[in-house]
């Protein structure tokens, strides 16, 4: 079961996806493409051309888990992003399946230990 922990790493790939490609092309795409290793337990987001589906490619410890969401009205607001992928906190990801925009929303400050 996928669970959106404050503990897992999430990215973004800024690259754009064929939703056809499953297990073994996301994690070919992770491992090429992003440069990152697919197995680490890291979250790795991915989103179609005209942002109508999302995809999530995790690895769960002894396979891949893939949760898929097509959207039958709208449209993803991305975030505005430079490289191959953004490191997305858990509530931007949460907000970002939620539909809400990033442009429009700020987060206060909060704590930090450094």
């Amino acid at each position: 079961m996928l669970g959106l922990s404050a503990n897992l790493r999430y990215f973004l790939c800024s690259k754009v996806i064929d939703m056809r490609n499953g297990f073994d092309g996301l994690a070919g795409i992770v491992r090429n493409s992003l440069e990152k290793d697919p197995i680490s337990g890291d979250i790795f987001v991915f989103v179609n051309k005209t942002r109508s589906h999302i995809k999530l490619l995790y690895w769960d410890g002894d396979g891949f888990a893939l949760y898929y969401k097509r959207l039958e009205k709208g449209r993803y607001s991305l975030p505005a992003h430079n490289g191959l992928s953004k490191e997305l906190k858990r509530e931007e990801l949460l907000m970002l399946l939620e539909g809400l925009s990033f442009l429009e929303m700020k987060q206060k400050k909060r704590f930090k230990i450094p």
